[in-house]
Order: structure tokens, then sequence, then C-alpha cells
């Protein structure tokens, strides 16, 4: 039997919301071991004189416990 663990995380990017995403996963790699898979909750993007200056993606992160 296992047991999973899921974690909520935030990530930013210049570029887009994959690269966003990208970046969470590759952070949370180094530190979650067993990572399974992710869902993205939330998507918003910063705004500044009528451009997109930032995304940002909210996700959670799925785990198997050791």
């Amino acid at each position: 039997m296992s047991v999973a663990r899921v974690t909520k995380l935030t990530a930013s990017s210049s570029k887009g919301f994959q690269d966003a995403v990208d970046a969470a996963v590759k952070r949370a790699a180094k530190t979650l071991r067993g990572i399974t898979g992710v869902e993205v909750i939330k998507q918003k993007a910063k705004v500044s004189k009528g451009k997109i200056e930032e995304y940002r993606v909210t996700l959670e992160v799925t785990f198997i416990l050791e």
C-alpha cells in the first residue's frame, strides 16, 4: 500500500506559463522524491503598461511517501 502527499507550490517566469510550471517541478524535484504528478490549479499574469511582465502558476505536486 502506498501513501501519497500533495503539496501546493507557486512559481513564476518572465517567459510563459509552461516555463513557470517547469521551474516549479525542477525545483520540487531537488527536495521531493517520488513525484508522480502535478495539477495546475491557477494561472495568473502580472501586467505592466499593457504588457505581461510575469507569468505565475499555482500547482499541486503529488509524491509518494517512503
